[in-house]
């Protein structure tokens, strides 16, 4: 162990209070070694939260979308992070291959189902929506991230405005049903309806087959001018779905019928994100992340999910902490405050912080490993804040245990796994410049034991 210090005795001393420090995660800090002391040697337990900080909001280059647990459409034009737009790639899978239309079935309508499942935002706010067939191969197995897109071809399905209805059922024939949007595709062109319809047998064999013939949907959202919404579609128990109804020419009279396809687990898909390069975020947001002013950090951080805005934090003098003496680190808490009070953008539920080298590999903090109720990151409404736990790093930092460089960062949502949020938060700077807001800044709490 590299500890700073002057005695031999005091370094031994340290170094058994390291391991019980590490070992004992839920004793008060205060106590921590305490018994391992004899009378004669002087042990100084001491709280700080004068340690130097910097953090500053940056951009995140892109999240991985693929496989994601829902189906995320639609736009917001927040007055802070200006305006995201949210669009789906898909497959669209048979319920049932093999399926027999008859030799002269006639297209009724053919209408893309989405069932609600969840929104963030107002949604009073009118959306439009668009719908375009895949040209490029959508495969299921394939990584996709939330800055790619694949090709479309020109003919446009569908192009509907639409104001979310996100709790009232749907009379549809003589069932009801929850609430879903319904997206007509034979309004503008009989198309789509016509290929499946008249789809050769072998791409209608197997869903393989399929995919091949009718590579997915696109559905795109235009972007908002005021509020709006990100609204999320179920995947799950096969109630979104494409409809294709159609009656046999033969027989005119007959009552129309009906074929299911599906968009569920099974589908590939992924998410596309657009935040129009922030170009109509407020000014606070643009100095940091556009003009990359990293000064501006010490009043305000900005957080925002869906590959949007993450801090970068760094503390640079904490090598040099104790002055020379043998430091061990009892507890080390970070503590990030809600500067907001009143907004319908309701904040992350949890926060994550990963460390990050110069190749951009992701690496967990040691702190991680001893669990979410000790690391932290979870959203406490009472306090309107959160809090990370890092006393094992920054005693690594101490002992120069790293032998490689990296630089730390708290996300909303991780870059290499498939699942995103919209939710985003306005967090009190180092430094605030309001008056009254220093007791809630954005600050690292140490409490150590200092041998002399």
């Amino acid at each position: 162990m590299n500890l700073v210090g002057k005695s031999t005795p005091a370094k031994i001393i340290a170094g058994i209070l390291i391991i019980f420090a590490l070992f004992s995660c839920n004793k008060d800090p205060y106590e921590i070694g305490i018994d391992l002391l004899p009378p004669s040697d002087t042990l100084n337990v001491r709280t700080t939260d004068t340690c130097t900080v910097e953090a500053f909001s940056v951009r995140q280059d892109s999240v991985r979308t693929d496989k994601h647990g829902s189906l995320i459409l639609g736009s917001i034009l927040d007055p802070v992070f200006g305006k995201t737009t949210t669009s789906f790639y898909t497959h669209v899978r048979l319920s049932n291959e093999a399926p027999d239309f008859g030799k002269n079935p006639v297209l009724d309508s053919l209408v893309l189902v989405l069932f609600y499942n969840g929104y963030y935002g107002d949604t009073l706010t009118k959306q439009n929506v668009k719908v375009y067939e895949i040209s490029d191969d959508l495969v299921y197995d394939s990584v996709h991230f939330s800055n790619q897109t694949l090709g479309t071809y020109p003919t446009l399905l569908a192009d509907q405005d639409f104001v979310p209805n996100i709790s009232d059922s749907i009379q549809v024939g003589t069932s009801k049903l929850a609430p879903h949007l319904r997206i007509n595709l034979n309004n503008l062109t009989n198309y789509l309806g016509n290929k499946i319809l008249y789809a050769p047998a072998s791409a209608l064999l197997t869903n393989s087959a399929f995919v091949k013939f009718v590579k997915g949907l696109y559905v795109t959202a235009s972007p908002v001018n005021i509020k709006g919404a990100m609204l999320n579609f179920s995947i799950t128990g096969n109630v979104s779905q494409l409809v294709v109804y159609y009656h046999d020419g033969d027989v005119p009279a007959n009552d129309s019928l009906k074929f299911n396809m599906l968009l569920n687990e099974s589908c590939a898909r992924f998410l596309h994100i657009d935040h129009n390069g922030y170009l109509d975020a407020s000014q606070d947001l643009k100095q940091q992340i556009l003009n990359h002013d990293s000064l501006r950090g010490a009043d305000k951080l900005f957080l925002q999910g869906m590959g949007g805005v993450k801090i970068k934090l760094k503390f640079p003098n904490f090598s040099a902490f104790g002055k020379g003496k043998a430091i061990v680190i009892n507890d080390a808490i970070l503590e990030l405050k809600n500067f907001e009070t009143d907004t319908i953008y309701s904040p992350p539920p949890t926060l994550m912080l990963v460390r990050q080298d110069s190749a951009g590999r992701i690496g967990y903090l040691i702190d991680q490993s001893e669990g979410t109720s000790y690391f932290g990151g979870t959203y406490n409404e009472t306090t309107r804040s959160y809090f990370f736990r890092l006393t094992q790093h920054m005693q690594n930092i101490l002992q120069k245990v790293y032998k490689s460089s990296f630089d730390l960062y708290i996300m909303v949502n991780s870059p290499i796994t498939s699942f995103v949020t919209p939710n985003r938060i306005i967090l009190n700077g180092t430094k605030p410049l309001v008056p009254g807001d220093n007791s809630g800044r954005f600050q690292l709490k140490i409490t150590y034991t200092a041998f002399n």
